[in-house]
């Protein structure tokens, strides 16, 4: 395989991403997702938090296809086109957060491949990983339907146990996963709850 001098990162699944029309290789951690625990039905609503470049909007969309609704959120704009009805918004994860309302809630899945920029620090990149994976928990704890289902992202650090506990005393069961696609020398694992508890559904 060629060296990709753009995308000193390119691997097999970049490639196969090209090919089959998906913005990114981030699709396929995704797709082993979805094939281990089939988190996401037709008719679903699904939130997508850090959607840009948008590989898991349009999967998600070839799930749906017409028969549920997708919202996403990046501060990146993105430009895709999915047959799904859907918002797209361009705003600052914390700040959505505090809101009270969201387009498509209550959701049935709450999805995060949010990352942040990362410095070359690993103890730096893991706590603010941290704190994007508790936003997204504080959102899937506000949206999502009682039986709902959340699949984050983080940086594995010394307070990664942290976040873990707290999915666990949210969701009637959980999982660490990490997708066989994940770069090896990537720190990153998925955690996942399945089942959210209805005594942590805002009334």
């Amino acid at each position: 395989m060629k060296k990709n001098k753009k995308n000193p990162w390119a691997d097999h699944y970049t490639y196969q991403a090209q090919q089959e029309k998906y913005p990114a290789r981030s699709v396929y951690k995704l797709k082993e997702i979805q094939k281990k625990y089939r988190l996401i039905r037709p008719g679903n609503a699904v939130l997508d938090l850090g959607c840009a470049p948008g590989s898991w909007l349009l999967y998600v969309s070839e799930i749906l296809e017409k028969t549920g609704f997708i919202t996403g959120i990046d501060q990146k704009k993105i430009s895709i086109h999915i047959k799904t009805p859907h918002a797209i918004m361009v705003d600052d994860i914390f700040e959505v957060a505090e809101r009270d309302r969201l387009d498509g809630a209550p959701f049935n899945v709450v999805l995060s491949d949010m990352a942040p920029n990362t410095t070359g620090r690993k103890d730096v990149d893991a706590l603010r990983s941290l704190r994007l994976c508790e936003a997204a928990l504080h959102m899937a704890q506000k949206y999502l339907q009682p039986g709902g289902h959340f699949v984050c992202k983080i940086f594995q650090g010394s307070d990664t146990q942290e976040i873990i506990d707290a999915v666990k005393a949210s969701f009637e069961s959980h999982q660490l996963y990490r997708p066989k696609t994940t770069r090896k020398a990537s720190k990153e694992i998925y955690i996942i709850g399945l089942g959210m508890k209805s005594e942590n559904v805002p009334s």
